[in-house]
């Protein structure tokens, strides 16, 4: 076939010198890591940030919770330690006193079931037959798809059912057993996400992203500065058992035979020979009993289920959330089992140190506990943010990161002014191009100040996230960037 040219044809000019290179697609979104029950107190702020920036707003989770009724779901159908994404899908259901569905809706997938495992079953079957009185004031049509779900739950409860083996009720969250029953129908955890969105009306605009996805569990251990190694995210930061440290590396946790052969007589999700310290029940359990560590906290990793350390990547979902967005807030909660497994995951260190990103703001507790302490080497302020840095510098397989490029993880510091609260060095964060803002929470009962004033965190998330001349900080950033690719050989 011949071409226009050899056909005496004028070939197409095509001119560039004027022609625009493809601008970048505009990043205005914002990502916040966080886990469940701290974060939750917050959900407000963020979203009046958003709302006041016009922006998306998504939450990232970590699904690697193997304690309270999770770990029931986890023992007896695999998957996801759904607990924390269950918690701020309703948290996010919006509070409206003209409709009595949405109180309604919020207490039903709250709802726990009684301790006393025959009066927790006898109430599920309350539930799913339809006459319990949390179903008033819920619509026909809502009511009949949720109970549709719970029922294919318990379905695969009957199914599940061995001598050595059945399903504990005690305790259980009707939450988590929807969107448990939702995964097993669909086969996907993020489409049983979006049912529980869908049904509660979740706000346009706001996500909720679990930092993995699938239909498996996925477990963390904690490496100790002794040496010792605590597996499952349940004992690092409250066990129910006195201690939970057991000496040797993440390789050698996976030795204990004889409880490893005691439970392989069970019948359950679990694969033969996992760790005992992963198949052990964890219902009963106290967030307000802790017992410091022996030592701190180094660094937290994922494991399988032998306790072979794993490196995994992070939900495509989270990756393309990180893209869109030009503001990650690292929020309040447990630092090491709430933010932690989100960090870690392959890609999201890479992510976050890019020059788009704006802003990286951390929020710090206003207290150290269990898994910042012991309390004679509490952790401070810039020890958080070492942890951070740390677990994006592992996501991107580029250890160690000096002190100098923490600001490619964290741009800015909010805390708490009060005797309890982490120490902060100002000038040592100055130096290392680090923003600080200390905020003046209310009193409490012994004249400490224990939380932070929402409206003035939320004026100052504002105020940040709404700068617009950081053409300093940017460049400063952007030189770390090109330091750290260097380190790395440019690798993305």
């Amino acid at each position: 076939m011949a071409l226009p040219g050899q056909l005496g044809l004028p070939l197409p000019q095509v001119s560039t010198a004027n022609s625009p290179l493809p601008s970048p697609r505009p990043s205005s979104g914002i990502v916040v890591f966080s886990g469940g029950s701290a974060a939750n107190s917050l959900v407000d702020v963020f979203e009046r940030v958003r709302e006041a920036n016009g922006s998306t707003l998504s939450y990232v989770l970590p699904i690697s919770d193997n304690g309270g009724s999770s770990s029931e779901i986890i023992r007896v159908f695999g998957g996801p330690g759904i607990g924390d994404v269950r918690s701020r899908l309703v948290r996010l259901i919006p509070d409206n006193v003209e409709k009595p569905e949405t109180a309604a809706l919020k207490a039903l997938f709250n709802h726990r079931l009684p301790a006393s495992y025959p009066k927790a079953r006898a109430e599920w079957f309350d539930i799913v037959d339809g006459t319990h009185a949390l179903w008033d004031h819920v619509s026909s049509p809502r009511r009949e798809l949720i109970r549709s779900i719970l029922n294919t739950f318990n379905l695969e409860v009957v199914k599940r059912m061995r001598p050595s083996s059945r399903f504990d009720f005690s305790r259980a969250s009707i939450g988590n057993l929807f969107l448990t029953g939702a995964r097993l129908f669909s086969g996907s955890f993020e489409a049983a996400i979006l049912l529980l969105s869908s049904i509660c009306a979740i706000p346009d605009g706001v996500a909720v992203i679990p930092a993995l996805n699938g239909n498996f569990a996925h477990h963390i251990a904690a490496g100790l500065a002794d040496g010792s190694v605590i597996t499952g995210q349940n004992d690092i930061s409250h066990p129910s058992a006195p201690t939970a440290a057991v000496p040797g590396t993440g390789a050698a946790v996976g030795s204990a035979g004889h409880d490893t052969e005691e439970h392989d007589k069970i019948e359950d999700a679990n694969l033969p020979g996992t760790l005992p310290a992963l198949r052990r029940p964890a219902i009963d359990f106290s967030k307000h009993q802790e017992e410091e560590l022996p030592a701190r906290i180094d660094r937290i990793w994922y494991i399988n289920p032998y306790g072979q350390e794993i490196r995994i990547p992070a939900n495509p979902r989270v990756m393309d959330a990180i893209e869109s967005a030009d503001t990650i807030v690292y929020s309040i909660g447990s630092l090491f089992t709430s933010l932690m497994p989100n960090l870690v995951l392959k890609g999201v260190g890479q992510r976050i140190a890019g020059p788009l990103i704006r802003n990286k703001i951390l929020i710090l507790n206003a207290t150290n506990d269990r898994e910042t302490g012991p309390s004679a080497n509490a952790f401070s302020a810039l020890d958080f943010v070492a942890a951070i840095a740390h677990a994006c510098a592992y996501s991107r397989g580029i250890l160690p990161v000096c002190q100098e490029e923490y600001a490619l993880y964290v741009t800015h510091v909010i805390h708490l002014d009060g005797p309890a609260a982490p120490k902060l060095d100002k000038t040592r964060f100055s130096q290392l191009g680090i923003e600080t803002t200390r905020l003046y929470g209310p009193r409490g009962s012994n004249g400490n100040r224990g939380c932070y004033d929402m409206t003035a965190l939320a004026q100052t998330l504002e105020s940040i996230v709404g700068r617009k001349n950081v053409c300093t900080d940017r460049s400063r950033r952007n030189t770390l960037t090109a330091k750290m690719e260097a380190r790395s050989g440019g690798s993305k």
